[in-house]
């Protein structure tokens, strides 16, 4: 949908769709309420009516990335038996969705713009993070029956993190060095080799 062009159905997701717009041209603090509701084609009133203020729309914002962020990586690891493939399945579709939505992730990231305390986000965030420890649990089970869980969880999600964050940088990397361009998406597979061999019992 093209939120300009909006006059009917689900506004609030238009007004969403409208923020990401704005954020991946001025960044997460140059807009109003007033320029979402022009970027989404509808009254200046509907914004504050629907969210109250820009952090209350942010945090609706972060709440979608990550419930979208959590449905595809449910999706990616359906039927994935192996710890490894686990793993791998559910780091790709990390780092696609986030490469595919820029916008949500510059709000995810940033808890200082966000109502912390919204019970949406609180949700989508624990549900994404659960399916990565689920994941990380087959690991433990497999390989490593003294791991432990939430921190190397938390070791997986900020390495897959720090690979969205450097993917635009990946190519001028390779010019610089004179050595082969890989998208972030295909380093996911070496990455989580590393990680796996590093998680396994000593």
């Amino acid at each position: 949908m093209t939120v300009s062009t909006y006059h009917h159905g689900d506004l609030p997701s238009a007004l969403r769709a409208a923020t990401v717009e704005l954020i991946a041209e001025k960044g997460t603090s140059g807009f109003s309420l007033r320029q979402v509701a022009r970027q989404a084609g509808v009254s200046h009133a509907a914004p504050a009516h629907h969210f109250g203020d820009v952090e209350g729309l942010l945090t609706s914002v972060a709440a979608e990335g990550y419930g979208v962020l959590a449905d595809e990586m449910a999706a990616a690891i359906v039927d994935v038996e192996g710890a490894r493939e686990r793993l791998l399945a559910a780091g790709t579709a990390y780092v696609r969705v986030a490469l595919q939505n820029p916008g949500h992730f510059a709000v995810m990231l940033q808890q200082d713009i966000v109502n912390r305390n919204d019970a949406e986000l609180s949700a989508q965030g624990v549900r994404a993070y659960q399916i990565l420890a689920d994941c990380v649990e087959t690991v433990r089970q497999q390989l490593n029956p003294e791991l432990d869980v939430d921190k190397a969880a938390t070791f997986c999600w900020a390495t897959v993190q720090g690979l969205v964050t450097l993917a635009d940088k990946l190519q001028t990397v390779a010019d610089d060095t004179e050595t082969t361009y890989t998208e972030a998406t295909e380093l996911v597979a070496p990455i989580v080799n590393f990680m796996f061999e590093g998680l396994a019992a000593r």
